[in-house]
């Protein structure tokens, strides 16, 4: 059986060590062969653009604002992260410690271009973070159609169920890899908001 394209990307990533310095490392929305972060901070981030319902496709490290940063004399890196939203907006993010400076974004707007520094108070508030990086570390695994039937079907027919619930129908995958992948992959949702993922966590099926 020939390997899926994240398993591909996974092989690639384990042959380049030096990329993955900040954990979690995989990733499902990135189209980068080889992701490359310019700290925690922004590895962060990637999190929550990976489980952004909003959000389509993301990539690292963009070079399309470099005049933007030259003519506003800016000192700091390009941004992290060009993100492209469901809606076909396109976004350049920076990760920041604090507000950044907004002559940068308002340059950018006049180029046409939207830009947005997002803050670590931002990115590590409340439990979503967490969730989000728990469930990466099983970005690599991609749930068997029979387990995927499964979960959906029941989902289908009760409208919602408990992560525990979920689990002990897998008969294929680890159970909690195989949700996270159906999560991950947009099959079904849960709310990372609340707190925790936990046993009585509430799983639905995705909806755009």
């Amino acid at each position: 059986m020939n390997p899926s394209p994240a398993n591909s990307r996974a092989h690639r990533q384990a042959a380049h060590p030096a990329l993955l310095k900040f954990r979690p490392h995989g990733t499902v929305r990135c189209s980068d062969d080889l992701p490359a972060f310019r700290n925690q901070l922004a590895r962060d981030l990637g999190c929550l653009l990976d489980v952004d319902e909003a959000v389509a496709a993301w990539c690292c490290r963009p070079s399309g604002m470099d005049r933007v940063l030259l003519d506003t004399g800016w000192k700091g890196s390009r941004p992290d992260f060009l993100v492209t939203y469901a809606d076909g907006q396109q976004f350049y993010l920076h990760a920041t410690e604090g507000p950044g400076d907004p002559e940068v974004t308002e340059a950018a707007a006049c180029r046409g271009m939207r830009h947005r520094f997002v803050e670590a108070a931002d990115i590590r508030a409340g439990p979503r973070l967490q969730n989000a990086q728990d469930l990466l570390r099983y970005a690599h695994v991609r749930a068997p159609l029979g387990d995927r039937m499964r979960i959906l079907a029941a989902l289908e027919q009760e409208g919602f169920a408990s992560v525990a619930d979920c689990m002990g129908l897998f008969r294929e995958a680890n159970p909690m890899a195989g949700l996270a992948s159906l999560i991950l992959n947009r099959f079904v949702a849960i709310d990372l908001d609340v707190e925790l993922i936990a046993p009585h966590t509430e799983v639905r099926l995705f909806r755009n």
